[in-house]
Parts: structure tokens; sequence; C-alpha cells
């Protein structure tokens, strides 16, 4: 099959590592995937196999998405790609105008729950041949926008080449939080939970708008020997294997990779109770609420005591790589099939 792959950019985050992982496991499958994104951080993980177009697929201007959905359904015609399959809202608009001007079908992953719910921005999603939802919490949040068109299909990660050990508990506690610097990922929350009475450590993987604020609120509290911001790291599992306990304070996520990697390298967890994270371990049972410091410091406090993590996400919870690609393997020639017969 010949496909095209688009999202915002290729800089930091879970929609990247889906579009990385699923466009090197189907080009490694024999088919021709081609990535439209406006680039970034993240773009030399694509494999040499998969073709990259640089696109500003990013920006919301009407005027250039109109434009940008014009290359591509030339592109689509020229070399006859035969699906399109986006990657959030603007991509998605995007999609919806190329396929129409291609005559070829598209998909839409949904990785998110949005906040905005505006008629405008899920019509898209109702007029695509499929709409993947990466998590049941993301369709039943989505269920008022969505038509019947929906699909889950649980983001899948390879297998790490690293795993954690109980060795990591000597000593004083190394805290870890991995994700993009933003509100909806709670780190202000962990920060101000974190005790000043006692032997830790945190190193914080990412960037993002919040960085500034976060470092402002480490030295505020006297944490500046504490607390570490490495930036973005493409070295997240080594973090994951030698550190004590994964930080996961997210208010919103749509299926969170960054647990689900934690949860394959085996190492102990404390995050919040939302959607996705509850589907994952069959429960909310000892999960925390998002933006209670209260709660949050105590877990905290209580895992420095114990060096032990009361949240269990069962390792079955995440599907493998191998896994997700057959099943949007499988959605793949389904629409195809369908579109043919039309």
């Amino acid at each position: 099959m010949k496909i095209i792959e688009i999202l915002p950019e290729l800089d930091i985050g879970g929609v990247e590592r889906h579009v990385i992982d699923l466009s090197n496991e189907l080009t490694a499958r024999g088919h021709e995937i081609t990535v439209i994104s406006a680039g970034g951080k993240m773009q030399s993980q694509l494999s040499g196999a998969v073709r990259h177009v640089d696109m500003p697929v990013h920006k919301k201007n009407p005027f250039t998405i109109w434009a940008c959905s014009r290359e591509i359904a030339a592109l689509a015609r020229r070399e006859g790609f035969q699906l399109i399959h986006a990657h959030s809202r603007v991509p998605a608009w995007i999609a919806r105008w190329a396929a129409g001007s291609a005559h070829v079908p598209y998909i839409v992953t949904a990785h998110v729950v949005f906040g905005n719910k505006s008629p405008w921005i899920y019509a898209p999603y109702r007029d695509a041949a499929r709409v993947i939802c990466v998590s049941n919490a993301v369709r039943e949040g989505m269920k008022a926008c969505f038509y019947d068109n929906t699909q889950v299909v649980l983001n899948g990660l390879d297998e790490p080449k690293v795993r954690w050990s109980e060795e990591n508990l000597r000593g004083p506690v190394k805290f870890l939080f991995v994700g993009r610097l933003s509100p909806v990922k709670g780190l202000h929350d962990a920060l101000r939970a974190m005790p000043e009475d006692a032997e830790w450590t945190l190193d914080v993987l990412g960037d993002g708008p919040m960085r500034d604020e976060l470092e402002n609120i480490t030295k505020e509290r006297g944490f500046t020997g504490r607390v570490t911001f490495h930036g973005y790291s493409d070295k997240a599992d080594d973090f994951m294997a030698r550190s004590s306990c994964l930080l996961f304070p997210s208010y919103t996520e749509g299926m969170p990779l960054t647990l689900a990697r934690a949860v394959q390298i085996g190492i102990p967890v404390i995050a919040s109770d939302i959607p996705p994270v509850s589907e994952m371990a069959g429960s909310s049972e000892n999960l925390l609420p998002p933006g209670d410091v209260a709660a949050w410091r105590e877990a905290i406090a209580d895992f420095i005591k114990t060096r032990r993590a009361k949240v269990n996400i069962p390792l079955s919870s995440v599907p493998t790589l191998a896994r997700m690609a057959d099943e949007d393997e499988r959605i793949y020639k389904e629409v195809l099939a369908g579109s043919e017969a039309r």
C-alpha cells in the first residue's frame, strides 16, 4: 500500500512517537509510507526507508491549510497514493480537503479528548472513512462528536532494550519525570509536593512553555541542587532503567505512551487517576487525583519511606508495536476495499 501520514510536527511528544513507530513498522512490512510534517527534533528517528516531506501542516491559518491540501492532493494523484492518514486536528482538515480533491479515502487518529468540542473542529472526523481512537477513554470522551466510524486501537510499543532493577531503590530516591513541560502534564504539582526533609533527586526530561516557571518553582522551594532539567532527551528508556520511580501527574492524556513505556521497563510509578490510566490499570485503586498536591505529597513521602509504589499496572495493558501495526494495517485494507467497491 502507498500511504501518506500527516501530523503537525516531529518535535517532541506522544503523537510524534506514535507516527514514527507506525511508519517505520509499516515500511519494514513493505508498504510505501510518506510522512508529511513541519519537521522537528524527532525527524531523524524515521527510518531511511520512510520519506519525509516538509510542509507547514502545523499552522492553523485557513489559507495555509488550503494550500497544503492542494499540494498533498497533487502529490497523491501524481504518485498514486491510496490513502491519507491524519493525526491531530489541523492535519484532519488538510486530509479531508486533499482526499476529496485526489479522490482517495482518508482516516484520522484521535489521540486525545478535545477540550474544545465545537462542530468545526470535529467535522473532518465525522467525514473520515474511519476514526481510530488510541484508547477507550478517548472514544468515550468524544462519543458526542464522532459518528459510528470509530475503532479503538491502543498505542503499541516496541520491546525496550533495558530493564529496571531493584538496585535503583538503594540510596537516595531518584525520581523521574518525562513529558512536555505544559500545564496539563502536572509537573508543577509534583514540584510543590516534593518533601523538603528527605533525600531525593528529580530528573526532568522534556521541554515546553512552562520551563521557566517550573525552574522558578524549583528555586523558590530550594531544590536547585536536587532537580535537574535536561530538556528533550532521546535517552528516556535509560533514565527509566536507572531511576527509582516515575512521576506521572498528568491532568489529561489520550493513551499515555510514557507510562506505557515505564510499565514495559518495570519502573515503579506514581500516577494520576485519569480515564486512560485507570483503563490501563484496570481500576482507580491507588491512583491520585490530578492537582491534589496534598495527596501527591503523601504518596511521594510514602514511596521515599517504603521504596514501594502502590500502583499496579499489568504489562498486558501495553500492546506490542506489531499488534498495533496489524490493527492499523487491517483498517487500511478494509477502507481501501470499501473505497474500491464504491
